[in-house]
């Protein structure tokens, strides 16, 4: 199994097993694959050392990925949080940050219904 920062490469095509780290999507894997030459359809056990090597390469030099930028994006929110905009304060109550409705649906973001019992009269 191949291993590229850190994450285990499933035996799938180079395009597909590439998306398997954070930050590289599927363009991305395309535009690695025509960088280093590497047929994008190979699966990732019948490649070669020195072509893994490349990939870690280009891959290390060009992009952006899991750690540093799980880090980068942590600290835009945290940002955004701290200076009090609209967005920060979004992303502080748990809400839909992106101008989504919140009447109904979101659930994602707020969690499971909480029920609220009638007044008793």
């Amino acid at each position: 199994m191949a291993r590229i920062a850190g994450v285990d490469l499933p035996n799938k095509a180079v395009k597909i097993a590439l998306t398997y780290i954070y930050g590289i999507g599927r363009t991305s894997a395309a535009d690695i694959c025509r960088k280093t030459n590497i047929d994008p359809d190979v699966r990732i056990n019948t490649l070669s050392s020195d072509e893994l090597a490349l990939l870690r390469k280009v891959i290390e030099e060009d992009y952006k990925i899991e750690g540093h930028l799980r880090t980068e994006v942590a600290l835009n929110i945290k940002r955004l949080m701290d200076i009090g905009c609209y967005r920060g304060l979004r992303h502080r109550k748990g809400l839909p940050v992106r101008g989504q409705r919140t009447k109904t649906n979101a659930r994602t973001r707020k969690g499971r219904k909480k029920t609220v019992a009638n007044k008793k009269k």
